[in-house]
């Protein structure tokens, strides 16, 4: 190899050293391995830069807005309650978002797919009290396997078949693939749910560090025609909510305290929850329940996109001290609604409209964002912050968003539109609706993940263009002589080897010709060669830049560099001796 391929090859092992051994940012270290192959002449501009302009890495960006859309018309509270359920055990967790996960990804790229699970399993891990980290990477596996089902389950086969179809090679049917990515996703399946609870670790986002333990008061109102009428307090999902615990139900003059799992919820009960701030985010969410103080403002001023909540601590000079909230008309001074009350950490038995106000309060408000600035240096508070992550849900706009997800994922499987382009038109039909604000979607973009994805594009593209990568692979290739078996077996760990190190896609192309190359020297049928491009460029198992779906998981999993090698390296050890032990038995060396 020149003296650039061995550059590119020390870099990019550089890059995994400092990924492996230090906790600094992922996306930082790629972008200097980037920065160090553009000063040296390995790559040029245009080349370094690629990534950033890369349809996959903008089809992700895409991705997340349309994201966007399903969670903030509340889609993602439907698919946590509906499709995940409330299991009993990790392991039935894990079986619960296996099974769904690995059977749609046969019929729907994967990377949309983890877009739209993933605040989805967020969500659910809090409600389960489940580490994010035990279940992000099982959908970020599932996924990966779910795709080699068919032909249309990822970009790869895609790539694969439309080479072979360009080399006058007959292409493959749909399921053709079927007889090894059905027993590979078993397998996968069997592997997670052996290992999973065991050897995936604990841990938190880095965003965890900001949680808030002070506990709120908040009061809710059943809805006349909102869905929960008439179901229990299980059935209605408010039994198991993580964080917020159910005090009491307010009945005309009846009060139930210790409310039982079965209670049949009525029209217009008066629900008092104990919680801290997060869990009384989601309240907000929940279909069916609106908040019940008396100076709350109506659902249609409710519908605005332009309110937040913030957080807001009572100052002794405030003019509402000593008041009730009912009393000071709280909505009339300040323009806000009060959802929720802390005090030292404690939760405040009654009604939030008959709350006397002390210093030091904090009350969680329901407000237009002028309010932070007319405020923030006001005397009657100490200090005004906005709480995260908080989107008015809009419930009537839920089967529309579901709607235009599916238009976008039918458009590209059946490749009416590229992925590209349908992600494209889905970003635009959210925000056009109404489904997703300008400013959501704005924030909805993950920095983090998007410039990871476009620094790995560089670092492959160093890898391809210094003749590293084809080095590599024929050396490899020379090892094994003529043993046509052998040679199968060298040629696929290869290819996982590059995917771990470049995109899937750009593996794919690079390894295929060398498949076809190589059966014609051994005079051999090229069929299990290039299957084993497909499989072997579909694994990426063992790092996070292995693939798009590790990468997006990767952050929101609070995980490191070395988990995924932990735990992805024997399980690409174990898919490919079953790859391996299937793939020349369908399709034969000599047929």
């Amino acid at each position: 190899m020149s003296e650039q391929a061995w550059l590119a090859v020390g870099v990019v092992l550089g890059c995994l050293t400092l990924m492996l051994s230090t906790a600094a940012a992922p996306e930082l270290i790629l972008l200097g391995g980037v920065v160090v192959l553009l000063v040296t002449g390995v790559l040029t501009a245009e080349q370094a830069l690629s990534g950033f302009s890369n349809e996959g890495m903008i089809t992700v960006a895409l991705m997340y807005v349309v994201v966007a859309g399903i969670r903030e018309t509340g889609g993602v509270d439907m698919l946590v309650r509906h499709v995940l359920g409330r299991p009993k055990s990790l392991r039935g967790a894990l079986l619960r978002l296996i099974m769904p996960v690995t059977s749609v990804s046969a019929f729907m790229n994967n990377t949309p797919l983890v877009a739209v699970f993933l605040p989805a399993v967020l969500t659910w891990a809090k409600r389960l009290q489940i580490s994010p980290s035990k279940l992000l990477i099982p959908l970020s596996y599932s996924a990966v396997v779910g795709g080699t089902i068919t032909l249309i389950g990822t970009s790869t086969n895609l790539i694969v078949n439309g080479l072979l179809l360009h080399s006058d090679k007959p292409g493959m049917g749909l399921f053709d693939i079927a007889w090894v990515g059905i027993p590979c996703s078993i397998l996968t399946a069997c592997y997670l749910l052996l290992f999973a609870p065991k050897w995936l670790p604990e841990r938190k986002p880095a965003s965890a560090v900001f949680e808030n333990p002070k506990e709120y008061t908040v009061e809710m109102t059943v809805e006349e025609n909102g869905g929960l009428v008439g179901k229990t307090i299980e059935e209605a999902g408010l039994r198991h909510l993580q964080g917020l615990y159910l005090v009491e139900i307010e009945r005309g003059d009846e009060v139930l305290a210790a409310v039982g799992p079965y209670e049949r919820l009525q029209a217009g009960d008066h629900l008092i929850f104990a919680g801290v701030s997060d869990s009384v985010v989601e309240l907000q969410r929940i279909k069916g329940l609106r908040p019940a103080t008396d100076q709350s403002f109506s659902i249609e001023d409710r519908k605005h996109r332009e309110r937040v909540l913030v957080e807001a601590v009572v100052s002794p000079q405030c003019a509402l001290v000593g008041k009730t909230i009912k009393e000071g008309r709280f909505r009339m001074v300040y323009g806000g609604s009060v959802i929720a009350v802390a005090r030292n950490g404690q939760r405040i038995s009654g009604k939030i409209g008959e709350i006397r106000l002390e210093p030091a309060d904090t009350l969680l408000l329901d407000v237009r964002p002028p309010f932070l600035e007319r405020h923030r240096n006001s005397n009657d508070f100490l200090l005004i912050s906005q709480v995260s992550d908080y989107l008015p849900v809009r419930h009537e706009r839920a089967g529309l968003a579901w709607l235009i997800l599916a238009c976008v994922v039918l458009s590209a499987s059946f490749e009416w539109l590229s992925m590209l382009k349908a992600a494209m038109l889905g970003a635009a039909a959210m925000l056009l609706t109404g489904c997703c604000s300008v400013p959501t979607a704005r924030k909805s973009l993950d920095g983090q993940v998007l410039l990871a994805i476009a620094a790995s594009f560089g670092l492959g593209k160093a890898l391809e263009v210094s003749g590293a990568a084809s080095g590599i692979a024929q050396g490899l290739q020379n090892l094994a002589g003529d043993n046509p078996f052998l040679v199968l077996a060298l040629f696929y760990f290869s290819t996982v080897i590059l995917t771990e190190l470049l995109s899937n896609n750009s593996v794919a192309v690079l390894m295929f010709p060398l498949a076809l190359a190589i059966a014609d020297k051994l005079g051999v049928s090229f069929w299990p060669f290039v299957v084993a491009v497909m499989f072997g460029a579909s694994m990426g198992f063992s790092t996070p830049i292995g693939y798009q779906t590790n990468l997006m998981v990767y952050g929101p999993g609070g995980y490191r560099f070395g988990d995924f090698v932990r735990f992805g390296v024997p399980l690409n050890i174990l898919m490919g001796i079953l790859a391996l032990s299937i793939i020349p038995w369908v399709w034969p060396f000599h047929p």
